[in-house]
């Protein structure tokens, strides 16, 4: 693969010394405008970052510009408790699954968050407050009743300025509306539904209801032992409200809503043909699909599995138009990454605002970019020693034969349990966000990586 002359900057970087299980980040997200990115971890907080409209830095050098737009901790709060359930003797973990912004209405912002073990969604109320009523007739200023023999007139309260301070409030719990671990949620482009999915099924709830949901998809053999595919991440249309897609561990398929009520029967399957030659005890493993998105216009699909991502069009369902091999260099190594378990990780991926550029996870703190129009890819590194504002990032390449330059990483040497699992892209410009486990970070890229042969 070509490399890069020059690389993404660094804008912030998000870092922990002290490294727990409950600080490791499960999820990551950017709101519709890109102003807000929140991220979840497995102790069940949401931490909430803001875009700053001006940059409070000075400039490094006379006539040097510097970048407006650091995104800086805004709000934090705890989402899921853990819990434990006595009829299963099982404890719940409160790790945060999946995190969806609402479409912005009015000042306030709206998010959904669900955990995958207690199989409870919560929407959240995120809210703004630099004012506060002084005045009321029946409390004092410490906000006790006064005694009602003291008062002698009335008075008007009036609002005046106060630092301001962010609210955060559970608006509605969706619950009982699944058996198993909830794995997705998706907004509907219609702004008053969304659905989620668990293993088994996916269900669509109106924002206003949340004691019931409507069942649209069910997989679930009438006996379990018959069971032979798991649904593995659902998504809404970005623009048509009766569509959306699912993946399972046997392929895509399409779904309209519009066809029937209950979507058992898909309007289109897309899968690719399998090379009965190349099959192998792994060959179901690594040939599910771990994450799918919709591109912004609507007319492609990017999914992930183990080794590939790979690029459908909705036109198209007989095989992939475009395919990525994002670390081929693993596929002499399943055997020990079956029996570390490493073979089922969950890799997700999302495009560029255009829908030019993917970008996908790897190991050793890798993540990889593609540009859909050469074809070309380039490695990447999100490392702690980069963390200073505005550092160049590292291309990387892993050592697989030939020629060996400097810095080139063997394959034998690659660290498995730093992984790039969870990452996001701003909706419209050239920023993104890395979660590497316990450390997130946020990279700017001065120059359009379409022009960069990645």
């Amino acid at each position: 693969m070509g490399e890069d002359t020059e690389s993404p900057k660094i804008n912030h970087t998000f870092l922990r010394d002290y490294v727990t299980e409950a600080d490791v980040i499960s999820t990551v997200e950017f709101n519709q405008t890109g102003d807000l990115l929140a991220t979840g971890d497995k102790g069940g907080r949401v931490v909430i970052f803001q875009r700053e409209t001006e940059s409070k830095g000075e400039p490094e050098e006379l006539g040097e510009t510097v970048d407006s737009g650091e995104y800086n901790v805004y709000s934090t709060f705890q989402s899921h408790e853990p819990d434990f359930d006595y009829l299963k003797s099982l404890e719940i973990e409160e790790k945060i699954n999946k995190i969806r912004w609402l479409p912005q209405q009015n000042a306030a912002h709206f998010l959904l968050s669900t955990n995958a073990k207690d199989k409870t969604i919560k929407l959240w109320k995120v809210s703004e407050r630099d004012k506060r009523p002084e005045g009321y007739n029946l409390k004092d200023e410490e906000g006790r009743l006064k005694d009602m023999t003291t008062i002698t007139s009335l008075q008007v309260p009036v609002l005046k300025p106060t630092d301001l301070m962010v609210e955060v409030r559970p608006r509605r719990v969706f619950s009982n509306g699944h058996t198993y671990h909830v794995n997705s949620i998706s907004v509907n482009s219609d702004g008053a539904t969304y659905l989620s999915a668990d293993d088994l099924r996916i269900n669509m709830w109106h924002l206003d209801i949340t004691d019931r949901s409507f069942n649209i998809v069910d997989i679930k053999p009438a006996n379990m032992e018959d069971l032979t595919e798991v649904i593995t991440a659902a998504e809404f249309h970005p623009h048509h409200c009766h569509l959306f897609v699912y993946s399972s561990s046997k392929g895509l398929r399409l779904c309209d809503m519009r066809a029937s009520a209950l979507c058992d029967r898909h309007t289109k399957l897309f899968e690719e043909p399998e090379d009965p030659g190349s099959r192998s005890f792994f060959s179901e493993i690594i040939s599910s699909v771990s994450d799918v998105k919709f591109s912004h216009s609507g007319r492609y699909l990017l999914t992930r599995d183990y080794l590939t991502a790979k690029v459908w069009d909705l036109n198209m369902d007989k095989g992939p138009v475009e395919t990525y091999q994002v670390h081929e260099y693993l596929r002499s190594k399943l055997c020990s990454l079956y029996e570390n378990d490493c073979i089922f990780d969950k890799f997700e991926c999302v495009w560029n605002s255009s829908d030019s550029v993917i970008m996908t996870g790897a190991y050793n703190s890798f993540f990889r970019m593609f540009d859909r129009e050469t074809g070309r890819g380039v490695t990447l590194e999100a490392w702690r020693e980069s963390s200073k504002p505005r550092a160049v990032l590292r291309t990387r390449r892993v050592y697989t034969g030939g020629k060996r330059r400097r810095g080139d990483v063997g394959v034998d040497s690659l660290d498995f349990t730093k992984k790039i699992l969870h990452m996001a892209w701003h909706p419209s410009e050239n920023i993104i966000a890395i979660a590497a486990t316990n450390n997130l970070y946020i990279f700017q890229d001065r120059v359009n990586p379409e022009t960069q042969g990645q």
